[in-house]
C-alpha cells in the first residue's frame, strides 16, 4: 500500500540479473549494469565467460503496450533468411519474452544477445551505406513475411494524427496560432500522402536512423532496437534516416545519398516511394514531438522544451522540399 499512482519505476540492475537468472537458460551470469533509460529502459549483461546479453525493459508507452510477441516474431524471421539483427534468445520455456509486474502495472522484456562492432560514426558515408543495405535486406526478407497479429500499423492515424493530438493535449505548445499551423502543415502533408496510390507497404523498423545498428569489422551495419516497428509504409522506413541527417541543425545530406546507394545496390526504390519519403521527413517530426509530448508527465516540461521550437523545422522542410510537390 503506497499514497501514490507511481506511473514509472526504476528497476534495479540486480533485480534484472535475478530475473534473468530465473527465466533463462544462462550459466554464470557475472554481472548486470543499467546501460540507459529513456522510452525504454536497457541493460547489459556478462556472462563469466565473456558473454554479453542485452535485456530490455519496455515503458508504458501512450499507444499501449510493446509488440512484443510481433517483434521477435519478426526477428526470427529475418534472422533466419540472413539479414543481420540482434536476436531474441528464448526463455526456459521457449518464449521470446516476459511480462512482469511492476508497480505501475504490467512491462515487457526482451533478452537479445549483444551485437558486437562499432558505434556508427554521424555523416560517415560508408557506415550510411550499410545502413541502407541491412534495411534494404530485412525489406526483401519483410516480402516473404506474414505479421502474427501486430498491435500496431505505422500508418497516418499511428505516425501523424494521433501525435497531433498528443502535442494538443500535452500543453506544451501554449501558443494556439503555432498548434494552428503544425495541424495545417499535417493536413497538406497527410493529404499529398494519401494521393500517393502506389506506395509500398512493408514490415518497418521503425526507427533506422542510423544509430539502431552496429557496424562489424567487415563493414556490415547490425539492426537492433525494433519496438517501434511494425507493418506500415515503406517510404517512411526510409525517410527516418533521411530525417536523421536534416533534423536539429544537422546537415549531413552525402550520407543520405549514400544510404539510398546502399539500399539500391540490394532492392530498388520507386519514384513514388522516394517522392514520398521527403513528406515522411515532416510525419516523422511530428511522430517524435508526439512521443515526447506524451511523456510530460514522466519527464517533465523542461526536457521537452524543444518541442515547441518543432514547428520551426517542419516549416522550413515543407517550404523547402515539398512546397513544389505537396499536390
Amino acid at each position: 500500500m503506497t499514497d501514490f499512482d507511481p506511473i514509472y519505476s526504476m528497476v534495479s540492475a540486480k533485480a534484472i540479473k535475478g530475473l534473468i537468472e530465473s527465466n533463462y537458460a544462462l550459466a554464470g551470469l557475472a554481472s548486470c549494469r543499467l546501460l540507459q533509460r529513456g522510452l525504454n529502459d536497457v541493460y547489459l549483461v556478462s556472462s563469466t565467460s565473456g558473454e554479453r546479453y542485452v535485456f530490455r525493459l519496455s515503458h508504458h508507452r501512450v499507444r499501449g503496450p510493446a509488440d512484443v510477441k510481433s517483434e521477435t516474431d519478426f526477428l526470427i524471421h529475418v534472422s533466419k533468411l540472413g539479414v543481420p539483427v540482434a536476436t531474441p534468445i528464448p526463455t526456459i520455456g521457449c518464449e521470446l519474452f516476459l511480462q512482469v509486474h511492476a508497480p505501475e502495472g504490467r512491462r515487457e522484456g526482451v533478452l537479445f544477445q549483444a551485437v558486437d562492432g562499432r558505434e556508427p560514426h554521424a555523416g560517415d558515408v560508408g557506415d550510411a551505406h550499410a545502413n541502407g543495405r541491412t534495411l534494404a535486406l530485412l525489406h526483401n526478407a519483410a516480402d516473404t513475411y506474414i505479421p502474427n497479429a501486430p498491435l500496431y500499423k505505422l500508418d497516418l492515424d499511428h505516425l501523424l494524427y494521433r501525435p497531433l493530438a498528443r502535442i494538443r493535449s500535452s500543453g506544451v505548445i501554449e501558443d494556439p496560432s503555432v498548434l494552428d499551423e503544425l495541424d495545417k502543415i499535417a493536413e497538406r502533408t497527410g493529404a499529398a500522402i494519401k494521393l500517393s496510390a502506389n506506395l509500398s507497404w512493408t514490415y518497418c523498423h521503425g526507427d533506422c536512423h542510423g544509430f539502431n545498428s552496429k557496424i562489424t569489422e567487415a563493414g556490415e551495419a547490425v539492426f537492433f532496437d525494433f519496438d517501434d516497428g511494425g507493418p506500415g509504409y515503406l517510404a517512411y522506413d526510409l525517410a527516418v534516416f533521411l530525417w536523421a541527417q536534416v533534423s536539429f541543425g544537422r546537415e549531413t545530406t552525402r550520407a543520405w545519398t549514400s544510404f539510398l546507394d546502399g539500399y539500391r545496390l540490394i532492392r530498388p526504390i520507386t519514384s513514388d516511394d522516394f517522392e514520398a519519403a521527403l513528406r515522411f521527413v515532416v510525419v516523422r517530426h511530428v511522430w517524435l514531438m508526439g512521443e515526447h509530448a506524451s511523456r510530460v508527465d514522466e519527464w517533465g516540461s523542461n526536457n521537452v522544451r524543444w518541442i515547441s521550437r518543432g514547428l520551426g523545422f517542419v516549416r522550413a522542410w515543407e517550404s523547402e522540399y515539398l512546397m513544389g510537390r505537396l499536390f
